[in-house]
């Protein structure tokens, strides 16, 4: 008869463990996200900078390997040709140089905007129409409004990235 294994309830170490290597593996995908939408192959070693405080320090080998990164480094602010995104509340930047093509990733930000200026303009059409607001369920009209601020919010993020291209 075979015997039962049995487990013993994570202890708070384990659940610290558990939590860290989440971390690591969301840090590992925002720099896979950044080379999707950047067009870097997967084989080209990239850096990494964190800005203020590193909580997986004691990950930074697996981040490098998993990420393919030939270094992590601390700095005080973003460079200005990184690309950046957020893990919890930790801030991270995949500097880009000359590993991007500046011109298409102009013409691609550009046509991203021209798709979103289209469609926030059918969105405050919808809202400028009294009918729909006044008739339209309440959650109806809050998920219209909501769409509304996400679009400003993109549309900003994406003059912002237009801007430093540009420079």
């Amino acid at each position: 008869m075979r015997e039962k294994l049995e487990l013993d309830a994570p202890t708070a170490d384990d659940e610290r463990i558990i939590a860290d290597i989440e971390v690591a593996k969301q840090i590992v995908a925002g720099v896979r996200m950044v080379r999707n939408q950047k067009n870097i192959a997967q084989k080209e070693p990239l850096a990494l900078n964190h800005i203020g405080e590193n909580s997986c320090e004691a990950y930074n080998s697996v981040i490098i390997k998993m990420a393919n990164l030939s270094e992590i480094t601390a700095v005080t602010e973003k460079p200005a040709d990184a690309s950046a995104f957020m893990v919890g509340t930790m801030e991270w930047a995949v500097p880009v140089g000359n590993l991007i093509d500046v011109e298409a990733e102009i013409a691609k930000n550009e046509a991203q905007l021209k798709h979103l200026e289209g469609f926030l303009a059918g969105i405050n059409k919808k809202l400028a129409n009294e009918r729909f607001v006044a008739n339209a369920p309440e959650a109806v009209v809050a998920m219209e409004r909501k769409k509304k601020a996400d679009s400003e919010e993109k549309i900003a993020a994406i003059k912002q990235a237009l801007e430093a291209l540009r420079k």
